[in-house]
């Protein structure tokens, strides 16, 4: 996504709207940075970004307070004409009618929260970098095991989403079912979600479609999730061989983010679930520094070393 409407910005952010007489249909924003304009405010407007929204803090606030009412309008003024998204009062400060005035002679929204800054700024950019992050719709299913993002692939009718069931029913949590949206928050974040129309809901062959929301409580599902790791499910063919130990790591590449992948043979009387759970403790334990295999070779070593004639 390149554009976030200002709209579900402030629907998102729960702000209040000062200058409903505008109009935000065609309101947008487009950059993931935000500003607070007190260089502006003084008169400064070199290197200046139109295209970030405006936040008054206590800094901008404080000053412009001190200055001589129309030389704090002839600020706000200089401000209002460029085209910014629209600019933010944070902390509950009272805006001057002449200044909501100004906004609408400028077509400027004005929005208004009780906020503090500093916290009006974190959640602000997180949403802006999560909606205007590279995005990508891949179809699996995304589970939060253990606090480990668990992306479960495989070719329809494996039993993706009834691995996933099993899964919230061992008390762990569900992100996604058959369309995840994945977004490239950084170079090492994927950030894994579901859609709008399909949030909460999950389809089983035979069933239909159930609300895992309702069925098992608000603690069963999960709105969001970073990617910690793939697990693609395959069909077991005696004629191909599958990796038994562990030693050779293999990656997916997701909007240019290297993934762990697992792939795990499916067939009559295999617990998934329980494999799952398996794969993503030892996905952590490997992160911290534990590695089964390498204890496994350490051990061996270590037998035949004192298997050797002295």
């Amino acid at each position: 996504m390149d554009r976030i409407a200002l709209q579900e910005i402030i629907d998102a952010m729960q702000l209040v709207n000062l200058t409903p007489e505008l109009a935000l249909d065609d309101v947008y924003v487009d950059s993931t940075e935000v500003n607070r304009p007190a260089l502006q405010l003084a008169g400064y407007y070199d290197y200046f970004d139109e295209h970030r929204i405006q936040v008054i803090g206590k800094v901008e606030y404080s000053y412009v307070r001190t200055l001589p009412e129309d030389t704090m309008l002839r600020a706000y003024e200089r401000l209002f004409r460029h085209h910014i998204p629209c600019v933010i009062f944070s902390r509950g400060y009272k805006v001057d009618e002449e200044v909501i005035s100004l906004g609408l002679k400028y077509g400027m929204p004005i929005l208004s929260t009780d906020m503090n800054t500093s916290k009006l700024l974190a959640r602000l950019m997180r949403l802006l970098e999560v909606r205007l992050a590279p995005m990508m719709v891949i179809h699996g299913v995304l589970v939060d095991v253990y606090g480990e993002g668990v992306l479960i692939l495989g070719d329809s009718g494996l039993g993706k989403s009834e691995a996933g069931l099993e899964l919230v029913k061992r008390g762990h949590r569900l992100v996604a079912d058959d369309a995840v949206e994945l977004r490239r928050l950084s170079e090492t974040e994927l950030l894994g979600s579901a859609p709008d129309t399909t949030r909460y809901l999950m389809e089983l062959r035979g069933i239909g479609i159930v609300d895992v929301k309702a069925l098992y409580g608000v603690q069963s599902v999960k709105d969001e999730m970073a990617v910690s790791m793939v697990v693609r499910l395959k069909y077991l063919d005696r004629d191909q061989s599958f990796d038994r130990l562990g030693g050779t790591e293999e990656y997916v590449e997701y909007l240019g983010n290297k993934l762990t992948c697992y792939t795990v043979p499916v067939s009559p009387g295999r617990n998934i679930a329980v494999i799952l759970e398996t794969a993503a403790v030892n996905f952590r334990q490997k992160r911290m520094g534990y590695d089964a295999m390498e204890e496994l070779t350490r051990r061996l070593e270590e037998k035949m070393k004192n298997s050797l004639p002295q």
